[in-house]
């Protein structure tokens, strides 16, 4: 021990120096790279073992301690187990009481007339126990008569034992069962209306955004359907059970269901906040009266309120009705209808089934289409159509005078009776019929009327949001985005909006639906695209006669029309059977046209009246710019329309312009 005491005192002073020497050469190391200073290490110049003791004491200690818990928690557990097996056979000795009293009973036990809700049955809990080492705990059995085990096929009725036996705190209280309310607090999309505009956007927004949550509320109790086999196909069915149905056949002859899809295609409003990913629901019957734009909330009529995060007005409109027939007294109104709905249609139907005359006021899209579809009825029924208008000829807004005539004499082939410069001047009740006094003298007595004069946008929403309403347009007034708010879109008939190529318009068609119920869908969620695409509309007069147009299409405007013979594939009928869908707009593709326009300055003639307008392109100019166009009887030429006004050039020769149609091909 003492030599080894020498030889460390001789030692020391060496280490010393060396880690004086280490410190110094660290330093300057460190000094040199610019780096963090390490704190100095602290070398011991002490005799090494006497922190060895005292880990030696600490590692003891906690052996010790670990030791003592370690049996204090044994011991404590065997305690509890042995309580808990004793409590367990006291527990099944009660409950076995209680089953035989309940099999004893003979007599059902008599309802409760209180009128408290019953308490429902709660399954007990099976319970399974290993015995103790100690041995298994005596229960002495109760006496009690015992009867056999059988299975029983009616429920039990449950016995009350006494309270001293069987205390509240051991029964099982029953589980809370979370009902799920039936319309939701909350739809990440909000969709208000549940026509075309909203469909379009539904399909536009889970296309963009597969997991998304959208919630579609609409007066009507339908689930979305398109309208426009309402007026035509629909009239042409021969299936007499088509008003229940709501089949059709196409023009080509294809079947399909005017639904845009079966109900399994849509979850149910009360699983939609849960649904994993996502989906589309319809509240039917449901209005909302209420919009709250700060709180990004709307109350429904029966107070109920609904939370979004991103909300679309596509509520489109209500027929338009003449304040004659308001003044008329109830008896004329019950024999009116405003033709917009399934169940317009559905009762329509019935009626013509049931009286002997019709009268159609109105000479636009819908009442021309009427007209043509009741007309044509009208020769295997006797039902006696008659169609009256205040302009010259049918469609005297859109198309120009010499085609609108023509309309008119292909009308009355069909079979009614068509009242041109006929302004409505009273409307009365009498002898069991309606007589209807024009302001030129003429009186007509039928039996119904059809208003077929136009339509007003629903914009009830427009006060309690704050909305802009157009003067001019109606409709709720939005940009080129369809935005009326930073997080609110208009689309459908209810919108106004910004067309980038032909300014500020209101368009009430089937394709613009499609087209602006596309686009805010996608700006919903984030595209921010502009309304660039044309729609197109359509109309067809029957199976053999039908147009297409683009742009803004009216009669006051210039026009330049090219014709030429038409042939057997020129034809609503043929041109379905060649893109396969009734719906024309359908087969729509945004496929832009090529080939350059010519322009050689002649001045475009009008065709002579007389001439046979089997088909053809009608341009509508403003400022010598071509901004509608009207494809008669050609079909799936829409792009190279679309790609004419886009360009927005002046064109000195339409003639040939028109020859990008082909119509003059046989």
């Amino acid at each position: 021990m003492l030599k080894g005491k020498a030889v460390w005192q001789k030692l020391a002073p060496l280490a010393r120096d060396s880690s004086t020497l280490c410190r110094q050469n660290m330093k300057r190391t460190v000094l040199k790279c610019k780096t963090t200073v390490v704190p100095r290490a602290q070398m011991s110049s002490k005799i090494p073992g006497g922190e060895n003791t005292v880990y030696y004491i600490l590692v003891g200690g906690t052996f010790l301690a670990g030791g003592f818990y370690a049996y204090r928690t044994v011991t404590g557990d065997k305690r509890r187990y042995d309580e808990r097996i004793t409590e367990l056979s006291d527990r099944s000795s009660k409950l076995s009481l209680n089953q035989q009293m309940t099999y004893i009973q003979t007599e059902p036990k008599e309802a409760d007339t209180s009128g408290a809700p019953a308490a429902e049955p709660v399954e007990a809990e099976t319970l399974v126990a290993e015995p103790p080492a100690a041995g298994p705990v005596a229960v002495e059995p109760p006496e009690v008569e015992p009867v056999p085990a059988e299975p029983l096929t009616a429920e039990p009725v449950a016995a009350e034992p006494p309270a001293a036996e069987l205390p509240a705190a051991e029964s099982p209280a029953p589980e809370a069962v979370t009902v799920l309310p039936e319309i939701p607090a909350h739809a990440p999309y909000l969709l208000i209306g549940g026509g075309t505009a909203s469909f379009a956007a539904a399909r536009s927004i889970r296309a963009r955004d597969p997991g998304a949550r959208v919630l579609i509320v609409t007066e009507e109790p339908d689930l979305p359907y398109m309208r426009p086999p309402l007026s035509k196909e629909l009239w042409f069915s021969d299936d007499p059970t088509v008003t229940e149905t709501l089949r059709f056949k196409q023009w080509n002859g294809k079947e399909r269901s005017i639904y845009f899809q079966p109900p399994s295609f849509y979850v149910s409003p009360q699983d939609l906040p849960k649904v994993e990913n996502g989906g589309v629901a319809v509240l039917t019957s449901k209005k909302v009266v209420h919009m709250d734009v700060r709180g990004n909330k709307v109350r429904l009529d029966d107070d109920t309120e609904i939370s979004y995060d991103k909300c679309l007005i596509a509520t489109g409109g209500i027929p338009r009705n003449m304040q004659v027939i308001e003044r008329a007294g109830e008896e004329v109104r019950k024999r009116l209808t405003l033709f917009r709905r399934i169940g317009d249609f559905k009762s329509l139907e019935k009626i013509s089934r049931d009286v002997k005359s019709i009268t159609i006021i109105g000479g636009g899209f819908l009442g021309s289409e009427l007209a043509c579809a009741l007309g044509r009825k009208s020769n295997e029924s006797g039902l006696e159509v008659i169609q009256m208008f205040p302009e010259k000829g049918n469609m005297g807004k859109v198309l120009p005078e010499y085609l609108s005539n023509w309309t008119t004499a292909k009308v009355r082939r069909e079979g009614v009776n068509v009242i041109s410069e006929a302004l409505v001047k009273n409307v009365s009740f009498k002898d069991g019929r309606v007589e209807i006094k024009l302001k030129d003298g003429r009186m007509v007595t039928t039996d119904h009327i059809v208003a077929a004069v136009g339509l007003e946008p629903s914009v009830e929403l427009a006060k309690s949001a704050g909305l802009e309403v157009d003067a001019d347009f109606g409709g709720y007034r939005v940009n080129a985005e369809l935005q009326a708010r930073s997080n609110i879109w208009v689309a459908g008939d209810a919108a106004c909006f910004y067309d980038i190529r032909l300014g500020r318009r209101r368009v009430e068609h089937h394709d613009h639906a499609v087209v602006s119920g596309r686009l805010a869908g996608e700006n919903m969620t984030g595209a921010n695209k502009p309304y660039w695409h044309q729609s197109m509309f359509w109309s067809d007069l029957g199976p053999d006669v039908g147009y297409e147009a683009i742009g803004i299409v009216d009669s006051s405007l210039p026009t330049v029309g090219v014709f030429a013979k038409a042939t057997a594939k020129d034809t609503p009928k043929a041109a379905t059977e060649m893109s396969g869908t009734g719906i024309r707009s359908e087969s729509e593709t945004e496929a832009v046209a090529s080939g350059e326009m010519p322009i050689n300055p002649t001045v475009p003639q009008a065709p002579l009246q007389g001439d046979d307008y089997g088909k053809g392109v009608i341009f509508y100019l403003r400022d010598k710019v071509v901004v509608g166009i009207i494809l008669w009887n050609v079909f799936n030429r829409m792009p190279i329309a679309r790609k004419i006004i886009k360009d927005g050039e002046e064109h000195g020769d339409l003639n040939e312009v028109a020859k990008l149609f082909n119509i003059h091909e046989d």
